[in-house]
This record gives C-alpha cells, sequence and structure tokens, in this order.
C-alpha cells in the first residue's frame, strides 16, 4: 500500500528534530574559577576555549545516549558510534544520526547553547517504536524542514494575508507575523498549537514545549495537513 500525503512516513527523512538548552559557562565541569575568566567576546579563541570546558560534560552525554541506544533498539557494535570533538559530538546509528553541539551566545559570551538534532532517520518507522520514542521523550521542541524548492518568504507572506479568514475552504486559519525587512515570518494555524518560522529555505515548528519524536512528528503532520488545505498555491506547495 502506498504512503498517503498525511503518513508521517511520506516525509520523515526530510525532517530534523532539534532541542534547545542553555546555561552559565561558569557551571561546565571544565571551568575552574581560580585559573579560568568567563568569555567576553565570541571568536575562535573563546570558541576553542568552550571546547575544553564542555568536554567532559559533552563525553557524558554522548556516552549516555550511546549505551542508551543500544540497550533500548539492540544495536551491535557495527551499528552504532561515537565521536567526540568538543564542542560537538556525533552518535551515528544504523537509523538515525543524533548531533550534539555546544556554542556561546553571541548576545551573552559568558552562556551557552547546547543543541541536540536528530536526523537522517533511514528506517520512518522508528517514531512508531514505543524504545526509541522513549530514548529521546522530553527531549526536542522543534521540527525543522527543509522545502522541496525555495521560496520567497514576501510570497508567503502575501499568500496568507491573501486569504479570506471566512472562507473555512479556504485554507487552516493561518495568520502571519513579519519584521519590516521580510528576512523572515511566524505563521500560527489554527487547531496547531505551535509557531511556524519560515525564512525562505526552511520551515522551524517551534513547540511551546518540548516533546518525543513521535510527539513532534504527528505535530508536524497536522502542519502539513493545515498547508494543504489552503487554496494559495505558494502555501500549498511547500511541503
Amino acid at each position: 500500500m502506498g504512503k498517503s500525503a498525511d503518513d508521517p512516513r511520506s516525509f520523515i527523512s526530510g525532517v530534523s528534530l532539534v532541542g534547545r538548552g542553555s546555561g552559565l559557562v561558569k557551571t561546565l565541569g571544565g571551568f575552574r574559577k581560580a585559573h579560568h575568566t568567563v568569555p567576553d567576546a565570541v571568536n575562535a579563541t573563546t570558541t576553542a576555549f568552550l571546547g575544553k570546558l564542555c568536554a567532559g560534560d559533552l563525553a557524558e552525554e554522548g556516552e549516555k545516549f550511546f549505551q542508551a541506544a543500544k540497550g533500548a533498539l539492540g544495536y551491535k557494535r557495527a551499528q552504532l558510534t561515537l565521536e567526540v570533538a568538543s564542542p560537538t559530538a556525533v552518535l551515528t546509528a544504523k537509523d538515525f544520526v543524533l548531533e550534539l553541539g555546544y556554542a556561546l551566545e553571541s548576545g551573552d559570551p559568558g552562556t551557552y547553547a547546547i543543541t541536540r538534532t536528530l536526523h537522517s532517520l533511514r528506517n520512518a518507522e522508528l517514531v512508531e517504536v514505543a524504545e526509541f520514542d522513549a530514548l529521546f521523550a522530553g527531549q526536542f521542541s522543534a521540527v525543522v524542514f527543509a522545502l522541496k524548492k525555495g521560496v520567497r518568504v514576501e510570497a508567503v507572506i502575501d499568500a496568507v494575508e491573501g486569504l479570506d479568514p471566512k472562507d473555512e475552504a479556504a485554507g487552516a486559519g493561518l495568520t502571519v507575523e513579519y519584521p519590516s525587512d521580510c528576512a523572515q515570518c511566524t505563521l500560527r494555524a489554527e487547531g496547531v498549537n505551535a509557531a511556524v518560522v519560515c525564512d525562505g529555505a526552511t520551515l522551524e515548528m517551534r513547540f511551546a514545549k518540548n516533546g518525543s519524536p513521535r510527539e513532534l512528528v504527528a505535530g508536524f503532520a497536522e502542519l502539513r495537513r493545515a498547508f494543504a488545505l489552503t487554496k494559495a498555491r505558494v502555501l500549498a506547495g511547500m511541503l
């Protein structure tokens, strides 16, 4: 049986699940108050410094996911590898890739951001596997989808603003917000509890709280259905 447009398996390979966190640089395991100074700028030197400070934390989290994935999904040695090159680590499994990365916040160099990105899901059935879903429960708050074709942000804005709010058949109750330079826009769809940021090359669906892969993929499927309902061609063709 073929996969319908609403079936998550029809688009899962193009989706990345993203989780973000942050903290103070001085709380990292490698920071020594007697010897280290909190960065006051973001450059090659302070980035390398961050890599040294977070090395232990990064290796510990990477190893935690390595052991958990091996135990939950039964991977053998040749099916699972972990590479740590602080400030990043990559866990490559037979069916997925998980990347962990630390970076200094440009607006506040005394703070670091950590990003966890799950991508390259080669087995789309994984999102329905309870052990896989539990492995990453509560880890992700955004779904990033590369648009099949690039789109002008202005065209997306015009399409949403051109919808007739009184015409229920016209689509999904879409609304849009954007800055004056139209560098990106934020869309909201009625019935979808997330903000959707479009920059012309990607859509990022941002949820209010972290969820599991199954929860986020289900939410993205709702977004695709909402876009498919609209009569505006530029929106219906985005996904």
